[in-house]
């Protein structure tokens, strides 16, 4: 458990101590600090990429990723792709051919959510906060539990740092890989689809087809099973309504204060569709049998709670109350890492951190 505390304690040790007004007075508006990409910073994503990559026997769904490791052994690539999403089985296929563990797998995924999380923190008006806000949830329960999903996640929030500078549809292309890596991201689409304020027709049909046409590639032949899985089955996925539910308050704080985030229009749409995804996230709850189903759909609205509670410090002139909103969000993010540690039913899959013994047979494992 150690470890996860560590990891949160210097994100938010850099939250802290680089509190301040982050939003300075501009001629026609607020306008966001920037705040450089420091060495620290640099390590500090090495370390989630670490941590993410060398663990060993952590996470609910590690023994399902170990099967899926050893079916492609022995296997041609054509064959190891059909056996599940494309992406993550190259990887498998890869790691065998060369002779490697599970490590290697794990640790690449671990870089590329890092990466995406990382490039995500780094344009928004804090970093450190914004990071320190992933920690409890998002890096140690997503990205370590659903190593597919995560990477998928990853290359979400990569997509998303570039939305009003390379257009969206470059997020598409962004989106269309985290599909090979689980096809749940498809379903970030239509949300952006939504967002340009101009040539929102032409936009928004452009988006939708290539939706259709990544459903259609990924998704399509595989729905019997998912649904079978997730929906027939009625899986209940234990506190999906309190994860559910986290994406809320962000959600209702950014459709009250939109105006006041200092967006253009499209930015603005995007975080107001993520706002009204989250609510309708938390509705389907009591019209779908498979909570299990709704919380997967539900990670791809976690990057709202990094943006909008990393924002709020920026919403007041008054330095003193910026801090006191810094503490805040850091106190709450605290609360949620200790209060998921200690008393998740299934905690402890994750707990103690254990490393992965590369080239050791060793049965006793490093443990923080």
């Amino acid at each position: 458990m150690l470890a996860y505390w560590l990891l949160f304690a210097f994100f938010a040790a850099g939250a802290v101590l680089g509190s301040r007004a982050w939003y300075s007075q501009a001629a026609g508006g607020r306008q966001a600090e920037t705040v450089s990409v420091n060495a620290a910073y640099l390590f500090g994503g090495a370390a989630v990429a670490l941590l993410i990559g060398l663990r060993y026997q952590v996470g609910g769904d590690w023994s399902a990723y170990q099967r899926m490791f050893a079916a492609v052994e022995d296997t041609n690539l054509g064959a190891a792709i059909l056996l599940g999403d494309p992406g993550y089985q190259v990887l498998n296929w890869a790691a065998n051919e060369a002779g490697l563990g599970v490590w290697i797998v794990n640790l690449v995924c671990g870089i590329i959510f890092a990466w995406g999380l990382f490039r995500f923190a780094s344009r928004l008006v804090n970093p450190w906060l914004a990071i320190t806000v992933s920690i409890p949830y998002l890096v140690i329960v997503v990205a370590m539990g659903y190593t597919r999903q995560g990477v998928a996640i990853g290359f979400i929030l990569a997509g998303l740092s570039r939305i009003g500078t390379d257009g969206l549809v470059k997020f598409a292309v962004y989106c269309g890989i985290a599909a090979l890596f689980h096809k749940t991201a498809v379903f970030v689409l239509p949300v952006i689809a939504l967002a340009p304020k101009q040539n929102r027709v032409i936009t928004g049909l452009l988006m939708l087809t290539i939706a259709g046409f990544l459903y259609y590639e990924l998704v399509a032949s595989s729905m019997d099973k998912l649904l079978t899985n997730y929906v027939d089955a009625e899986y209940d996925s234990q506190g999906a309504a309190i994860r559910v539910a986290m994406n809320l308050p962000p959600a209702f704080l950014f459709l009250v204060l939109q105006k006041r985030f200092g967006l253009d229009e499209t930015r603005r749409r995007l975080w107001r569709n993520f706002s009204v995804a989250a609510i309708f996230c938390l509705a389907l709850l009591f019209v779908q049998g498979s909570s299990t189903a709704v919380d997967r759909i539900a990670l791809y609205v976690i990057p709202l709670q990094l943006f909008v509670f990393s924002s709020l410090p920026g919403l007041v002139r008054d330095r003193g109350t910026s801090t006191a909103l810094i503490l805040g969000v850091v106190a709450y993010s605290f609360a949620v890492q200790f209060v998921w540690l200690n008393y998740a039913d299934n905690a402890m899959e994750w707990v103690p951190y254990r490393v992965y013994p590369i080239g050791s047979p060793a049965e006793v494992r490093p443990s923080i």
